[in-house]
């Protein structure tokens, strides 16, 4: 990080530009922290004619109260309504006239705006996205159409048990904790949020040092400096003004270990959907590459314990797996299954099996060279486009404060043994479970982990 003046703390005057990377094989990773604190983080890959540009910004549903959950999500919908230089047509248009697409997400622990492009159109994507992320105009008629259009969102999320029953489990498992919260929002929250609240969150924490903009493919990174700073000139984000960069959020455990629930929402489903999950591990804890090498060998492809047990051997689902989710102080580990209504006891059976016989037998040499080659491949083949090497590079800066390069995350995976993967299941597993399940399911056929709660 750039030095801070020790009377003001503040950043340097000017721009401070690193090269973190050089990779004659892939490509040059600059890195320039703006007068004002924000970041700027390109990847130069001359093979590729294509260039991914993101705003990425530290704030997410997590950052709300309970009152206002849904705030992140709704602004990340109006901030593509019109700017004080574009209206909404205009800023879609303009993408799309030049064959680029251009989107944005909300996350639990931040948001991203971003645009892909042809490398000559980079200047106009710049534009864009700095435009519409800097100076959204937040009109009170724009507030009420997508109001309408996020309680849609909300029902159609609600018409989708496989994704619902996801976020049944975070509320058992993390409680009242804002990551047990609802990225969406729900329809009170959504429907009581005013233009004022909205407006008052957006010029609050979209602050430039809470900001990292990265770029990916064929581009030049000091040009993308310049064309980042003309695009924000005398806007609220100008890189004129001083600041610093906000630093990753804290990684002390902060996320109460709740006892284990049993949630069970009745709909007249085909399926029963279930998930059977609990605390995990945050995303700075060391533990984490032997906890990828765990959840590929129990539930993550075709070769996996899970899917050969509950699908390919007794026919007892289509979709069977296992995921990890990892946030700045906590983490949560689960495995889903969809099945018929009348087989959910014995799939939970099947499931706990299989975990209770990773902790007490361990992973042989087969299952660890398997799982640590499905992570590999993971982190190699998930860089062969500049959305995900532009996403790659906004999330080592802005979650992790560094960045890794992938010689260095293969190397964290290949140092994995078994003895590691056996300590982190020993650790996770034997814990005990929540239980979250939505279907056609009476609560006397679960076979409860603990307090039935029925919703």
């Amino acid at each position: 990080m750039p030095r801070t003046d020790p009377v003001t703390g503040r950043g340097p005057s000017r721009p401070v530009t690193r090269t973190l990377t050089d990779d004659p094989l892939g490509g040059t990773v600059r890195r320039t922290v703006l007068p004002n604190g924000l970041r700027v983080i390109t990847e130069a890959i001359p093979a590729m004619r294509s260039v991914s540009f993101g705003v990425w910004v530290g704030v997410g549903s997590r950052d709300e109260t309970p009152a206002r959950s849904g705030a992140s999500h709704f602004l990340e919908h109006l901030l593509f309504k019109g700017t004080r230089r574009r209206t909404a047509w205009e800023i879609s248009a303009a993408i799309e006239a030049v064959g680029g697409e251009t989107n944005a997400f909300t996350a639990k622990e931040y948001t991203c705006y971003y645009a892909r492009v042809l490398d000559a159109d980079l200047p106009l994507a710049i534009d864009v996205v700095c435009d519409l992320v800097a100076n959204s105009v937040i009109d009170p008629a724009d507030v009420e159409t997508e109001r309408g259009v996020i309680l849609e969102e909300i029902a159609m999320h609600d018409d989708e048990p496989d994704d619902e029953v996801h976020d049944l489990l975070a509320g058992a498992v993390f409680g009242p904790h804002p990551l047990g919260r609802l990225i969406s929002g729900t329809e009170a929250t959504i429907s009581a949020l005013t233009r004022r609240q909205i407006n008052d969150f957006y010029r609050r924490r979209y602050t430039p040092g809470a900001m990292v903009i990265a770029a990916a493919g064929n581009l030049d990174h000091r040009s993308v400096v310049q064309q980042v700073r003309a695009a924000l000139r005398a806007s609220p984000l100008d890189p004129r003004s001083p600041g610093r960069p906000d630093p990753p959020r804290p990684t002390t455990p902060a996320v109460r270990i709740r006892p284990p629930r049993v949630l069970l929402r009745r709909k007249e489903t085909e399926q029963a959907h279930l998930v059977l999950g609990g605390p995990g591990i945050s995303r700075g804890d060391d533990r984490r590459f032997a906890l990828g090498v765990l959840n590929n060998v129990l539930g993550g492809g075709m070769s996996s314990r899970l899917f050969q047990q509950v699908r390919e051997r007794r026919g007892l689902a289509y979709s069977v797996y296992s995921y990890a989710s990892q946030y700045a102080d906590g983490g949560m580990f689960g495995v889903y299954a969809g099945c018929a209504p009348g087989k959910v006891d014995e799939v939970l059976e099947l499931v706990r099996a299989e975990l209770t016989g990773v902790v007490t037998h361990g992973i042989d040499a087969d299952e660890l060279a398997r799982g640590k080659g499905m992570s590999r491949g993971g982190y190699v083949l998930g860089l062969e486009d500049t959305g995900s090497r532009m996403g790659r590079l906004a999330k080592g800066e802005l979650l992790y404060g560094e960045q890794l390069t992938v010689d260095q995350l293969l190397a964290r995976v290949a140092a994995v043994t078994a003895d590691d993967v056996g300590a982190i299941a020993a650790d996770l597993l034997t814990r005990p479970m929540s239980l979250a399940v939505i279907g056609p399911v009476e609560s006397a056929a679960l076979d409860a982990t603990g307090p039935l709660a029925v919703g």
